[in-house]
């Protein structure tokens, strides 16, 4: 019996291709994964720029086809062409991607008909448990048929329907691909489009020869950074490996923290849909609910991971989300996060007057972060009950574990401490008022958390 904890994720499939994963896995996930959904008739997969994805991509469409489920294959794609794909289509979804993970790495994001998630809790652990057994193939089943089809000009169009950059004026904005598929889908979305793209590693390449494709890593922006003050930009972009995570820099070579970026583009769809409901997660800064309230909206509070998010948006009818991990999810875009999509609001609200982007995304900025923390821990739950302990009893503190450890103080700052699902870490995000408060707060939980 196989042995795939290691592999199944708690929102995806990912492990190192010939180790983990090789077709002959694939192929029997892809058998297990059209048994849970044969009503809809059909699949559709695309794939990243990794050398081994064409061949998974393959053999989990010859899973699914044995399985009596047709398979639509778009090819390359970003994870969010898959999902638009997904939702046009209104057929179930393959995407076969490690996103920022190196080049040794694959997997597969699932979704169903619609774009919807598919996690631990709604149906991947059913796989996972199918696999491992070596269910076999339902018999009596008439063998599925494979089309091609090319979705990149609707993926486009669609984009372009939500978001107008047509009346812009001129802008000029660095690019940086990290090699991943934003060096597919950037040329086609902003062409023709007042926009000058200064591209950066659009060459797809599974190697990732410059820097991994993970812009939340300080040091992979650093070349976006750069190429901005070079060419006087009036802002940047990075996008990771799969491309549906959107990094933002301004024409100081600065980073726009994503909760300004959710801020921003949670006001401009407010805008639209005034009352809406607008779903941050709990590591966002405070300023997000405080300005969505401050706009008319119903800001709503949920776990961090994309499948609670959408689950959460679905619920309560939300017209957007926003992650601090640079994930942001639309309504009219089937729940379904896309950086690009974001990237578009951010620009289109930059082109709309003739300030800068620092002018502009200030007034979504209110507090000091430190960003994410991960300290390595033998025992995450002592070290969580250790500073639950620490902190619970003093006065006017608020605490809560909707996602590990909230703890809120008096004077407005906060600090969320969470276990990581995969590795002996806890994860530290801390909000003050100001720099030196959040070092204060930061240095007292640490000395706790790695005592």
């Amino acid at each position: 019996m196989r042995d795939l904890s290691g592999v199944f994720k708690a929102y995806d499939i990912r492990g190192i291709v010939g180790e983990q994963l090789d077709a002959d896995v694939v192929r029997d996930i892809g058998a297990a994964f059209a048994r849970r959904v044969h009503e809809a008739g059909a699949i559709v997969i695309g794939h990243d720029m990794r050398a081994s994805s064409p061949e998974l991509a393959s053999a989990f469409a010859d899973g699914a086809l044995q399985e009596g489920v047709d398979v639509v294959m778009i090819g390359l794609a970003s994870t969010d062409m898959l999902y638009y794909a997904s939702g046009h289509l209104d057929l179930p979804g393959a995407m076969f991607t490690a996103s920022h993970n190196p080049a040794k790495y694959n997997g597969i994001k699932l979704c169903r008909a619609g774009a919807a998630p598919v996690g631990q809790d709604s149906g991947l652990t059913d796989i996972q448990r199918e696999v491992e057994a070596g269910t076999p193939p339902t018999q009596g089943r008439r063998p599925g048929t494979l089309e091609t089809r090319d979705m990149l000009a609707g993926y486009v169009a669609y984009l372009r329907e939500l978001v107008d950059l047509s009346g812009s004026r001129p802008l000029k904005v660095v690019v940086d691909a990290g090699n991943g598929m934003g060096g597919h889908t950037v040329p086609a979305v902003f062409d023709g489009l007042p926009i000058e793209v200064v591209p950066m590693y659009f060459e797809l390449d599974g190697t990732f020869p410059n820097h991994e494709a993970n812009p939340l890593d300080p040091k992979n922006i650093v070349d976006v950074q750069a190429k901005v003050r070079e060419v006087g930009a009036d802002a940047g972009l990075a996008f990771d490996g799969d491309a549906d995570r959107c990094f933002v820099v301004d024409e100081r070579g600065e980073p726009v923290p994503p909760s300004a970026i959710t801020a921003l583009v949670a006001v401009r769809e407010l805008a639209k849909d005034p009352g809406g409901a607008i779903i941050h997660n709990l590591i966002t800064s405070k300023a997000v609910p405080e300005i969505v309230a401050e706009h008319g909206g119903k800001p709503v509070r949920t776990r961090v991971g994309h499948s609670f998010i959408k689950e959460e948006m679905a619920r309560s009818a939300a017209i957007f989300g926003g992650e601090h991990s640079a994930h942001y999810y639309f309504r009219d875009f089937w729940r379904a996060d896309t950086g690009m999509l974001a990237a578009m609001h951010v620009l289109a609200a930059l082109g709309e007057q003739d300030g800068t982007l620092s002018a502009l995304t200030s007034a979504y900025s209110r507090y000091a972060a430190s960003g994410e923390i991960n300290s390595t821990v033998d025992d995450q739950t002592a070290r969580m009950a250790a500073v639950k302990e620490a902190f619970g009893a003093r006065d006017g503190v608020r605490t809560d574990e909707l996602d590990g450890l909230t703890v809120e103080l008096p004077g407005g700052g906060w600090f969320n401490l969470r276990p990581s699902n995969t590795e002996p870490l806890l994860r530290l995000n801390v909000e003050a008022a100001d720099e030196d408060a959040v070092a204060a707060l930061r240095d007292e939980v640490l000395a706790i958390v790695r005592a």
